[in-house]
């Protein structure tokens, strides 16, 4: 199954639980019941101010965020949840950097946990460019429970591909 995708690097007995949850109708159940809060960020400008919250007060010394929105574009097939961008440009003899996030559209509709996850993950991004150890220790320690939190936010994204969840929205 395509959808599995996200889970590709967990170990296949837990992938297994995932699957029988899937075929049993459980897996939205198990979601709705962890995570049931929604999250009122819902304008680009609310998202700014979320992700400069967060940064102010996890990243201080870090550069100011110039941008952060919610982009339609970001296709989770190409594993784009989020994106991070420094993009520098020559400003009279100077070179500036411009700090920008971009959140995928479908976060807008999701638990209020996987949004923050998004944006803690992307946040890391400006002081650890790579996914190594000390990349996910900034992420713990912005985020306690961060490592579970993104694989329930896997898991979220195997049951929104698999179809359940637009069944879900519609019988409610």
């Amino acid at each position: 199954m395509s959808a599995f995708r996200y889970l590709q690097g967990y170990p296949a007995p837990l992938q297994e639980q995932v699957r029988q949850l899937l075929a049993t109708d459980r897996l939205g159940d198990y979601l709705h019941r962890r995570y049931a809060e929604r999250h009122q960020v819902l304008s680009d400008k609310a998202l700014y101010n979320y992700a400069n919250e967060l940064k102010q007060r996890h990243l201080r010394n870090a550069p100011g965020l110039d941008k952060v929105l919610y982009d339609s574009k970001l296709d989770v097939v190409k594993n784009a949840l989020g994106m991070h961008t420094a993009i520098s440009r020559v400003h009279g003899g100077k070179l500036k950097a411009k700090k920008e996030i971009r959140v995928a559209a479908l976060f807008k509709d999701a638990p209020a946990a996987f949004l923050h996850t998004i944006v803690v993950h992307e946040l890391a991004h400006f002081r650890e460019f790579e996914h190594n150890k000390a990349f996910y220790q900034l992420c713990e320690h912005m985020l306690p429970g961060y490592h579970q939190l993104e694989f329930d936010l896997r898991v979220y994204l195997v049951w929104r591909d698999s179809g359940a969840a637009q069944q879900t929205d519609s019988t409610s």
